[in-house]
């Protein structure tokens, strides 16, 4: 299996160096060369694996030549062995054609996991056999910056940093970054949005010195790895309901667009999808796009569901080369197009082809908060407020049987499903030190030179650079 930029400039990689690069050189996101595909007799071949040797079988044809199936079936046993449900992704009726697959029974409580406990072994394994070392940076909105971490702690060939936006996460989303206190760590908390740490850390892969002098790779889901990781539950799901002979639909609380892009490659590779509805929050550019065309940005509004809060959803890239026919050229200009004016505009013929498969559904914080105590009221359920937004997109479906992704433990973001339930959840046992622990991080303007020197410092270890004034000490906060 090769792979090829969204934008025709980077060479083509093998699954090892898409793995270790995540960002083409050339801005553009890497796509698998050809689809893999599956006939319906594959699929039901499938039914009956335990999800670790589903998983591997479902993601060893990106793979390719770079690890056998029987190492990749061993890494997925390995990754998915601490997850607290014997299903991993187990599903849950809410009503007679409503499920739920629950995603966050891993060490972080997000869908997450899935991916990033993989992701973790995955680096570790092409690192060890290469003799190299490398430094992780990634950008998160609150949940792929905990996974992250908790999947590359202490493992000796890894750095890895996250940036997150600073006052824009949940509590116990930022804790479970900023407790951690391994020495090949290191949390930023930016000064702006979401959208302005995916920016900066863009602007460090786009720095081709400071890329290649730090050994750069991606754990956001620009990294392709993080996509095919996430495949296998959509096909767990599926198969569990009927398919290949029976359609189905899936509905995804989106922000950054990898988790439903990973439900349209299962499509795309053969399962019967007959739906993907996403569910927005206030920053609904993804919904806008989908009802009229409108692919604008507007500024960053804070929400209950923090994770969604992104206009600038990086993985829409790869869905519109395939919109665009696969052509790098039409994709990079519109890309290019976005950036400049801060509207991208889609041909009308793409655009039709999106909504053929796709349609949205955006919620304000007034309406997920409605949408969490209708669903507990009525069904029993606690859901969070981004899972919430998944399972009132699925009622829109018109759709049989149609399954929400409920991407985070409601535990995460307690005050809100207190205040719509009266119910608050609490943390599993093993992360009760959460809100006890000592955090560490460093405060950084949204500023590139800054971040830089940070980073450097961080990966050299020179202390007196990553001192933060407003701090007592190295990364503990005041």
């Amino acid at each position: 299996m090769r792979y090829i930029s969204t934008r025709g400039h980077s060479e083509p990689r093998d699954f090892s160096g898409v793995l270790l690069a995540g960002l083409g050189e050339d801005g553009g996101l890497f796509m698998p060369e050809a689809w893999p595909e599956r006939s319906a007799a594959e699929w039901r071949a499938l039914r009956d694996l335990p999800y670790a040797d589903l998983a591997a079988t479902v993601i060893h044809p990106f793979v390719g030549d770079a690890l056998s199936l029987e190492t990749l079936r061993s890494l997925c046993q390995r990754a998915y062995a601490g997850f607290d449900h014997p299903a991993r992704v187990p599903l849950v009726q809410l009503d007679h054609a409503l499920w739920v697959q629950e995603l966050f029974h891993g060490p972080t409580l997000a869908f997450k996991d899935m991916a990033l406990q993989l992701l973790g072994l995955l680096f570790e394994h092409v690192l060890a056999e290469r003799d190299e070392t490398m430094t992780i940076v990634g950008a998160t909105s609150g949940d792929t910056g905990s996974a992250a971490i908790e999947a590359c702690r202490d493992r000796a060939r890894i750095k890895i940093a996250i940036l997150h936006p600073e006052g824009r996460t949940s509590e116990v989303q930022r804790r479970q970054m900023t407790t951690v206190h391994s020495p090949n760590v290191f949390n930023i908390a930016v000064a702006g949005t979401f959208d302005d740490c995916q920016d900066l850390v863009k602007g460090l892969f786009a720095d081709a010195e400071f890329r290649r002098d730090m050994r750069l790779s991606a754990v956001n889901s620009i990294n392709w790895a993080r996509i095919a990781a996430q495949i296998p539950y959509y096909v767990a799901a599926a198969l569990a309901l009927g398919a290949p002979d029976r359609e189905i639909a899936f509905a995804v609380p989106t922000g950054n667009f990898g988790n439903v892009l990973a439900a349209w490659a299962a499509r795309r590779m053969g399962l019967p999808i007959s739906r993907l509805v996403i569910g927005s929050n206030r920053n609904d550019i993804l919904t806008r796009f989908l009802a009229t065309n409108d692919m604008t940005a507007r500024t960053v509004e804070p929400s209950l569901s923090p994770s969604m809060d992104i206009q600038v959803s990086s993985n829409f890239e790869r869905l519109l080369f395939e919109l665009m026919d696969r052509d790098p050229a039409a994709t990079a200009a519109l890309m290019q197009e976005f950036r400049r004016t801060g509207r991208m505009p889609v041909p009308d013929a793409a655009w039709k082809k999106a909504t053929a498969i796709f349609q949205g559904l955006a919620l304000d914080d007034a309406e997920t908060e409605a949408a969490i105590g209708r669903i507990h009221e009525t069904t029993g359920y606690l859901a969070d407020p981004h899972s919430a937004i998944g399972i009132a997109a699925a009622q829109i479906a018109g759709a049989t049987p149609v399954v929400a992704m409920a991407t985070a433990h409601p535990a995460k973001f307690p005050d809100a499903v207190e205040k719509a339930t009266g119910i608050r959840p609490s943390l599993p046992p093993r992360l009760a030190h959460l809100l006890s622990g000592t955090e560490r991080f460093v405060r950084a303007p949204n500023d590139l030179v800054a971040v830089e020197t940070l980073l450097r410092a961080f990966v050299h270890r020179n202390d007196s650079q990553l001192t933060d004034p407003s701090t007592d000490s190295w990364g503990t906060a005041a």
